[in-house]
């Protein structure tokens, strides 16, 4: 059975949206496929502000994602994929979400209206790279339409991913 998604707004990260993430993060399960444990509120401070020089600079990034009641949830968007190995040079699709907001459709509708987004600044197509044991957001990707494309190990950790692709 189809559900409705739930209503999802996305806005450019602010500098309170690192504490927001800092907080939503700090969960084991969320942070599963992340090194365990959330990272320092630095990291978050640094990426909120890389996400709104990436906005600034290529009309999409990593967006804060607001629930129908205006909290912070999470993020979801796109970027260039920022390493030297996999798919140099693409942009690409991701997301996390608060772990009391997981299985409610959220993820999906963010990810969908990240495609539009993207779409509308030209982008002809995205990549999604996912552990391969990350069940969650290799569903997601199956129902954002994406196709698994090839298979990495990633050097950092070691672990076996997935590279999903999409043409827009």
């Amino acid at each position: 059975m189809n559900r409705a998604l739930p209503v999802v707004h996305l806005r450019v990260p602010t500098d309170e949206d690192a504490f927001a993430w800092h907080r939503a993060f700090d969960h084991p399960d969320v942070m599963e496929f992340h090194g365990g444990k959330s990272a320092e509120l630095s990291v978050y401070e640094e990426l909120t502000a890389r996400q709104r020089r990436h906005d600034a600079e290529h009309g999409f990034c990593f967006w804060t994602m607001l629930d129908e009641d205006g909290r912070v949830i999470g993020f979801t968007g796109a970027q260039p994929w920022p390493h030297e190995w996999g798919p140099k040079g693409e942009i690409e699709i991701g997301w996390r979400l608060g772990r009391e907001y997981w299985g409610k459709g959220y993820v999906t509708a963010a990810a969908q209206a990240t495609l539009e987004r993207v779409r509308a600044t030209g982008v002809t197509r995205v990549v999604a790279m996912v552990n391969s044991r990350n069940e969650r957001s290799i569903a997601v990707t199956r129902r954002l339409g994406m196709e698994l494309s090839e298979t990495f190990t990633s050097p950092k950790t070691d672990q076996f991913g997935h590279c999903y692709r999409l043409a827009l």
